[in-house]
Protein backbone atom coordinates (compact mmCIF):
# COMPACT_ATOMS: atom_id res chain seq x y z
CA UNK A 1 0.00 0.00 0.00
CA UNK A 2 1.59 3.75 -0.99
CA UNK A 3 1.45 6.40 2.05
CA UNK A 4 1.26 9.72 0.93
CA UNK A 5 4.88 12.15 1.38
CA UNK A 6 4.99 13.73 4.13
CA UNK A 7 4.09 17.28 3.18
CA UNK A 8 7.05 19.10 5.17
CA UNK A 9 9.41 16.70 2.41
CA UNK A 10 8.47 18.78 -0.55
CA UNK A 11 10.66 21.28 -0.87
CA UNK A 12 9.53 25.00 0.22
CA UNK A 13 9.69 28.00 -1.89
CA UNK A 14 12.59 30.32 -1.00
CA UNK A 15 10.99 34.02 0.07
CA UNK A 16 12.45 36.95 -1.77
CA UNK A 17 11.55 41.05 -1.43
CA UNK A 18 8.42 42.14 0.04
CA UNK A 19 7.48 38.97 0.52
CA UNK A 20 10.52 37.54 3.59
CA UNK A 21 10.86 41.12 4.51
CA UNK A 22 6.98 40.09 6.17
CA UNK A 23 7.45 37.17 6.87
CA UNK A 24 10.77 38.56 8.96
CA UNK A 25 8.72 41.13 10.33
CA UNK A 26 6.10 38.80 11.39
CA UNK A 27 8.00 36.05 13.24
CA UNK A 28 10.09 39.09 15.28
CA UNK A 29 6.65 40.31 15.85
CA UNK A 30 5.14 36.35 17.24
CA UNK A 31 9.02 35.54 18.64
CA UNK A 32 8.28 38.89 20.76
CA UNK A 33 4.61 38.42 22.01
CA UNK A 34 5.47 34.82 23.04
CA UNK A 35 8.79 34.95 24.61
CA UNK A 36 10.59 38.13 26.14
CA UNK A 37 13.08 41.14 24.60
CA UNK A 38 15.86 38.85 26.28
CA UNK A 39 14.74 35.82 24.12
CA UNK A 40 14.59 38.01 21.07
CA UNK A 41 18.14 36.69 18.45
CA UNK A 42 18.57 37.22 15.06
CA UNK A 43 19.92 33.11 14.84
CA UNK A 44 15.69 32.43 16.04
CA UNK A 45 14.11 34.60 13.65
CA UNK A 46 16.10 33.83 10.44
CA UNK A 47 15.40 30.04 11.38
CA UNK A 48 11.88 30.65 11.86
CA UNK A 49 10.99 32.95 8.71
CA UNK A 50 13.34 31.24 6.49
CA UNK A 51 15.57 34.18 5.73
CA UNK A 52 19.76 33.73 5.79
CA UNK A 53 20.98 35.42 9.09
CA UNK A 54 23.72 37.69 7.16
CA UNK A 55 20.63 39.30 5.43
CA UNK A 56 19.24 40.48 9.17
CA UNK A 57 22.75 41.59 10.33
CA UNK A 58 23.28 43.45 7.23
CA UNK A 59 20.03 45.34 7.63
CA UNK A 60 19.48 45.93 10.84
CA UNK A 61 21.84 46.57 13.84
CA UNK A 62 20.44 44.93 16.35
CA UNK A 63 16.92 43.14 17.44
CA UNK A 64 15.50 46.69 18.96
CA UNK A 65 16.28 47.84 15.43
CA UNK A 66 14.21 45.08 13.61
CA UNK A 67 11.42 45.56 16.44
CA UNK A 68 10.99 48.81 15.41
CA UNK A 69 10.59 48.06 11.93
CA UNK A 70 8.31 45.91 12.31
CA UNK A 71 6.54 48.12 14.32
CA UNK A 72 6.23 50.60 11.55
CA UNK A 73 5.53 48.41 9.32
CA UNK A 74 2.08 49.52 7.46
CA UNK A 75 1.46 45.88 7.15
CA UNK A 76 3.03 43.91 10.16
CA UNK A 77 2.60 46.83 12.60
CA UNK A 78 0.93 49.69 13.82
CA UNK A 79 -0.48 51.74 10.44
CA UNK A 80 -1.72 55.12 11.22
CA UNK A 81 -5.46 55.42 12.66
CA UNK A 82 -7.62 57.72 10.20
CA UNK A 83 -9.71 60.13 11.62
CA UNK A 84 -13.15 58.62 11.84
CA UNK A 85 -15.01 62.35 12.06
CA UNK A 86 -18.29 60.92 12.80
CA UNK A 87 -19.40 64.52 13.94
CA UNK A 88 -19.57 63.05 17.44
CA UNK A 89 -17.86 62.88 20.19
CA UNK A 90 -18.39 60.17 21.64
CA UNK A 91 -18.58 58.24 18.00
CA UNK A 92 -15.08 59.47 17.38
CA UNK A 93 -13.67 58.56 20.91
CA UNK A 94 -15.18 54.41 21.07
CA UNK A 95 -13.64 54.41 17.04
CA UNK A 96 -10.25 55.14 17.79
CA UNK A 97 -10.06 52.85 20.82
CA UNK A 98 -11.52 50.17 19.34
CA UNK A 99 -9.44 50.33 16.19
CA UNK A 100 -6.43 50.16 19.47
CA UNK A 101 -8.28 47.59 21.37
CA UNK A 102 -8.26 45.10 18.06
CA UNK A 103 -4.63 46.08 16.82
CA UNK A 104 -3.52 44.75 20.50
CA UNK A 105 -5.42 41.29 19.42
CA UNK A 106 -2.91 40.87 16.91
CA UNK A 107 0.82 40.00 16.58
CA UNK A 108 2.03 43.65 16.64
CA UNK A 109 -0.42 44.40 19.92
CA UNK A 110 0.59 40.90 21.93
CA UNK A 111 4.37 42.14 21.13
CA UNK A 112 3.79 45.41 22.94
CA UNK A 113 2.98 43.98 25.92
CA UNK A 114 6.43 42.43 26.95
CA UNK A 115 7.52 45.88 25.69
CA UNK A 116 5.41 47.74 28.43
CA UNK A 117 5.20 45.80 30.74
CA UNK A 118 9.37 45.34 31.24
CA UNK A 119 9.85 49.21 30.04
CA UNK A 120 12.15 49.41 33.09
CA UNK A 121 14.59 46.77 31.71
CA UNK A 122 14.42 48.93 27.90
CA UNK A 123 13.74 52.42 28.71
CA UNK A 124 15.46 53.06 25.71
CA UNK A 125 12.82 51.12 23.43
CA UNK A 126 9.83 51.65 25.44
CA UNK A 127 10.26 55.47 24.51
CA UNK A 128 10.87 55.02 21.44
CA UNK A 129 8.16 52.28 20.71
CA UNK A 130 5.44 54.59 23.38
CA UNK A 131 6.48 57.66 20.68
CA UNK A 132 5.89 55.65 17.49
CA UNK A 133 2.72 53.43 18.31
CA UNK A 134 1.00 55.43 21.45
CA UNK A 135 2.13 59.27 20.96
CA UNK A 136 0.29 59.50 17.46
CA UNK A 137 -2.85 58.06 18.73
CA UNK A 138 -2.68 60.44 21.61
CA UNK A 139 -2.36 63.39 19.09
CA UNK A 140 -5.09 62.26 17.18
CA UNK A 141 -7.25 61.81 20.45
CA UNK A 142 -6.28 65.68 21.04
CA UNK A 143 -7.94 66.52 17.98
CA UNK A 144 -10.91 64.91 17.97
CA UNK A 145 -11.19 66.41 21.58
CA UNK A 146 -10.75 70.02 20.06
CA UNK A 147 -13.06 69.49 17.37
CA UNK A 148 -15.71 68.01 19.86
CA UNK A 149 -15.38 71.15 22.24
CA UNK A 150 -15.42 73.33 18.96
CA UNK A 151 -18.98 71.55 18.68
CA UNK A 152 -20.03 72.02 22.45
CA UNK A 153 -19.27 68.08 23.70
CA UNK A 154 -16.57 68.90 25.30
CA UNK A 155 -15.03 71.83 28.38
CA UNK A 156 -12.14 73.31 26.30
CA UNK A 157 -10.28 73.46 29.59
CA UNK A 158 -10.19 69.64 29.80
CA UNK A 159 -8.70 69.20 26.20
CA UNK A 160 -4.98 68.38 27.56
CA UNK A 161 -2.38 65.97 26.27
CA UNK A 162 -2.67 64.02 29.62
CA UNK A 163 -6.59 63.87 29.24
CA UNK A 164 -5.92 62.33 25.08
CA UNK A 165 -3.52 59.97 27.50
CA UNK A 166 -6.03 58.28 29.33
CA UNK A 167 -7.90 56.22 27.07
CA UNK A 168 -5.18 54.43 25.13
CA UNK A 169 -3.49 53.63 28.44
CA UNK A 170 -6.99 52.35 30.11
CA UNK A 171 -7.19 50.44 27.20
CA UNK A 172 -3.82 48.90 26.78
CA UNK A 173 -4.18 48.34 31.00
CA UNK A 174 -7.21 46.10 30.22
CA UNK A 175 -5.65 44.39 27.55
CA UNK A 176 -3.07 43.57 29.80
CA UNK A 177 -5.05 42.50 32.44
CA UNK A 178 -7.98 40.26 30.53
CA UNK A 179 -6.11 39.66 27.10
CA UNK A 180 -8.48 41.44 24.81
CA UNK A 181 -11.05 44.35 25.26
CA UNK A 182 -13.88 44.11 23.33
CA UNK A 183 -16.29 47.02 22.26
CA UNK A 184 -18.52 47.42 25.46
CA UNK A 185 -15.37 47.63 27.44
CA UNK A 186 -14.52 50.13 24.92
CA UNK A 187 -17.65 52.04 25.32
CA UNK A 188 -17.29 51.87 29.14
CA UNK A 189 -14.18 53.52 28.92
CA UNK A 190 -15.68 56.67 26.60
CA UNK A 191 -18.59 56.80 28.91
CA UNK A 192 -17.56 56.03 32.22
CA UNK A 193 -14.31 57.96 32.44
CA UNK A 194 -13.74 60.36 28.97
CA UNK A 195 -16.93 61.72 28.82
CA UNK A 196 -17.13 62.45 32.34
CA UNK A 197 -13.87 64.30 32.43
CA UNK A 198 -14.48 66.06 29.50
CA UNK A 199 -18.49 67.29 30.65
CA UNK A 200 -18.79 70.77 29.62
CA UNK A 201 -19.44 72.83 32.03
CA UNK A 202 -22.76 74.52 33.27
Amino acid sequence: MSTAPHEDSAPRPRRRGAALLHAIYLTTLEELAHTSFEELSFDKIATKAGAGKASLYRRWSSPAELVLAALADPVTGFAETPDPRTGSLRDDLVAVLSGLAAALDEPQGRALRPLLTQSSRHPELYERVFQQVVEPRQELLLRILRAGAERGEADPDAITPRIAAVGPRLVIVEHVKAGTVPRSEVESIVDEVLLRLLAPRR
